[in-house]
């Protein structure tokens, strides 16, 4: 209970919360919240819920974000510029060719247009190759997904990671961080 002798509405909110008490648990973790203090990965209405009463210190339980993704699924400029130069990784670009065409691309990645990449890793890998001009990945390698901003790469990561591959990232920055770190060097 928090100093507030359960006026607050962040408890009445959460005491409605209880009734999924078998998967709370699994979805939540604890934080001492103080008035004002920004909430991680809290959203306006979660903010607003916590700091109802000032001078309120209390122990509040926050919503994690719901993931079917492995932890650590991003990766840096830096990180990737790495892989590429050891060919530790499979880039695999998601967006349309025609946006390769017109803005450009990651030296070394695979195009494969994110409405493609379910049934493009579910192939033969001769006809893989065929239709993307490069060797399938195997479901234990690595492979780093990328499109323009980081929208597109995070689903094909998804999807990637449905069918079994569970060595996978994405590029968050995509095309449009690569290009601003390209111009900077």
């Amino acid at each position: 209970m928090c100093a507030c002798a359960g006026r607050c509405w962040h408890e009445m909110a959460l005491r409605r919360c209880w009734r999924f008490a078998g998967v709370v648990p699994r979805m939540i973790w604890k934080s001492t919240v103080l008035p004002g203090a920004s909430v991680p990965g809290g959203r306006g209405f979660v903010s607003s819920l916590i700091n109802t009463h000032p001078g309120c210190k209390t122990t509040v339980l926050l919503p994690r974000r719901f993931s079917s993704e492995p932890a650590g699924t991003d990766v840096s400029y830096e990180e990737l510029k790495q892989l590429l130069a050891a060919r530790k990784s499979v880039v695999i670009d998601v967006r349309e060719p025609w946006e390769l065409r017109e803005y450009g691309f990651i030296p070394g990645s695979i195009n494969i247009p994110l409405g493609q990449v379910n049934t493009a890793l579910q192939l033969a890998p001769e006809e893989f190759k065929e239709k993307f001009g490069a060797d399938m990945p195997q479901q234990e390698d690595h492979i780093v997904f990328s499109c323009l901003a980081g929208v597109r790469s995070r689903n094909a990561l998804k999807a990637a990671t449905s069918l079994g591959y569970n060595d996978v990232q994405h590029y968050p920055g995509g095309w449009q961080d690569w290009t601003k770190n390209e111009q900077h060097k």
